[in-house]
């Protein structure tokens, strides 16, 4: 019997195909390249994504509209100005005195002053379409109003 034992270690014990190990071999390599392509579609959708949004207020403020206030012998230039309704724009305020003046409106919940001879900039909307009332806290009789349309 101790031969037969022998004699049945000795004999090579049957290994893998080398066929499958090739083919399970190729089928990981695979996946793992599948993987790393999907990852790089993700990160090249990740990086297209974040530069529209970087570029998109940057294309957005290239567009605005802007329009000029000027104070005058402590009174504004227009007692109305129209501006689109619906869209972002600036609004240049000059004070042409030599005295302080204020932009200031409740509707539009903005308080800027403007030194004598100086210039202010005042980002406003979208303003839904109405009137919106503006005036100088240093003169309350200057008065105006923005009309959105």
């Amino acid at each position: 019997m101790s031969t037969m034992c022998v004699a049945a270690a000795s004999v090579p014990q049957p290994t893998a195909c080398p066929v499958r190990h090739c083919a399970r071999k190729r089928l990981l390599q695979l996946q793992v390249i599948r993987i790393i392509v999907q990852n790089m579609r993700k990160r090249s959708l990740l990086a297209i994504l974040l530069s529209a949004t970087l570029a998109a207020p940057m294309v957005a403020r290239a567009g605005d509209a802007n329009f000029t206030l000027t104070i005058k012998d402590r009174k504004f230039d227009v007692a109305e100005l129209d501006v689109p309704a619906n869209a972002k724009f600036t609004l240049t305020v000059k004070n042409l005195d030599k005295v302080p003046s204020e932009f200031e409106s409740s509707d539009l919940n903005r308080e800027k002053v403007v030194v004598g001879s100086g210039t202010i900039t005042v980002y406003l909307g979208p303003l839904t379409p109405g009137s919106y009332e503006f005036f100088d806290d240093f003169n309350p009789a200057a008065r105006g109003h923005i009309v959105a349309k």
